[in-house]
């Protein structure tokens, strides 16, 4: 098995992207199959178009891609994703589109076909919180999700792919008070138990996981 891992750079206010920083130390050695890591710009559309290619390069069979979720208390892998920009703030190049669909031949919304539950169970299994997050916002995160879901579905219908939301790490909640944060090295560990739970499982788990967020 090839996965794809993606992480994006730092954006808004902060100096450093616990997804990116946690996906640099994922171990790779602990995964069962070939990790291929990918740095994407907090850019609409441009962080779309790098994983694009990257998919079309080395034609993975899984693409899993993590974002930063400020205020969020645990790992929180994503269910849908929507076909629609709604930035609250601009991106690292100034974008900031407003309702504004993302692709206009595609469907309304794209699931991930991820084992998001076993995910959960998996991170939590490694004595993290977790659970199945119902939205990835409108912001760079559901767009590049949405844009690995329209490219799978389009280009390589045998392939999966998915978005995992982080936490901030303690450095960036230094000035936000009664902010939750999470360890870097605690966010790579449960990154590392997503990963094993997506090669162990073609089909997902029936258990409950619905939550608002």
């Amino acid at each position: 098995m090839k996965i794809l891992l993606t992480a994006f750079d730092p954006f808004g206010e902060d100096k450093v992207n616990p997804a990116l920083e946690a996906v640099k130390i994922v171990d790779t050695s602990k995964i069962d199959a070939e990790v291929i890591k990918l740095e994407v710009p907090t850019v609409f559309h441009k962080s779309i178009e790098k994983v694009q290619a990257a998919m079309r390069q080395h034609k993975p069979d899984v693409v899993l891609c993590i974002g930063q979720a400020g205020g969020r208390f645990a790992l929180t892998p994503e269910r849908v994703a929507i076909n629609l920009d709604d930035a609250r703030i601009k991106d690292n190049e100034g974008n900031q589109p407003v309702d504004v669909a993302i692709f206009q031949d595609g469907a309304p919304a794209y699931f991930s076909n991820l084992p998001i539950k076993a995910m959960v169970e998996y991170i939590k299994e490694a004595g993290l919180p977790a659970s199945v997050s119902n939205t990835a916002g409108t912001f760079v995160c559901n767009h590049l999700m949405y844009g690995v879901l329209y490219t799978i579905a389009k280009e390589f219908p045998e392939a999966r792919g998915g978005f995992m939301h982080v936490p901030f790490i303690p450095e960036q909640v230094v000035a936000r008070n009664n902010t939750p944060a999470m360890a870097l090295t605690d966010i790579a560990k449960g990154i590392e138990a997503g990963l094993k739970a997506i090669v162990d499982h073609e089909e997902d788990l029936k258990v409950t996981g619905g939550k608002e967020f």
